[in-house]
């Protein structure tokens, strides 16, 4: 299967996720000029095709944050946009993760991705910030609890 197909592939994947509501969080923040758009699910949701593509640990014990960043334009909708995204999970004993963000693109769609490691019942607070090159730092926050059994 060709790269492209296994992200599309991968991207109806959180799309369904995001319609049925249980398998993961997600949304979007409107900046004015941007929108970052968020989600977190388990690995083990991924095909075995996806996550070795994207070279992804598919497991029940691992969660994966999905970050993109757009920037509104006149007549032509949003276009993905470069960024610099860092960021940290916490969880509610205050344990703080930092999450490494890598870049993958895919035609002209611009993606990061970071891995954490999870527990049953575990709640995960996310702090994103992603800095696009002619903006200063979009904040955004949400909250995910996981379940692994």
């Amino acid at each position: 299967m060709k790269r492209r197909h296994v992200f599309k592939a991968f991207l109806l994947l959180v799309l369904a996720g995001a319609l049925s509501g249980t398998v993961h969080a997600g949304g979007q923040q409107d900046f004015g000029d941007y929108v970052v758009h968020f989600n977190a699910l388990s690995t083990d949701f991924l095909s075995p095709d996806v996550a070795r593509s994207y070279n992804i640990t598919r497991s029940r014990n691992r969660a994966l944050i999905n970050i993109s960043i757009m920037k509104k334009s006149l007549g032509v909708g949003t276009e993905p946009q470069l960024a610099v995204v860092t960021g940290k999970a916490v969880n509610l004993r205050g344990q703080t993760i930092p999450l490494q963000f890598r870049e993958v693109r895919d035609s002209t769609a611009i993606y990061y991705l970071a891995e954490v490691g999870i527990d049953d019942g575990e709640t995960l607070d996310f702090m994103i910030e992603a800095t696009p090159r002619d903006s200063g730092p979009l904040s955004v926050r949400f909250r995910q609890q996981f379940f692994t059994r």
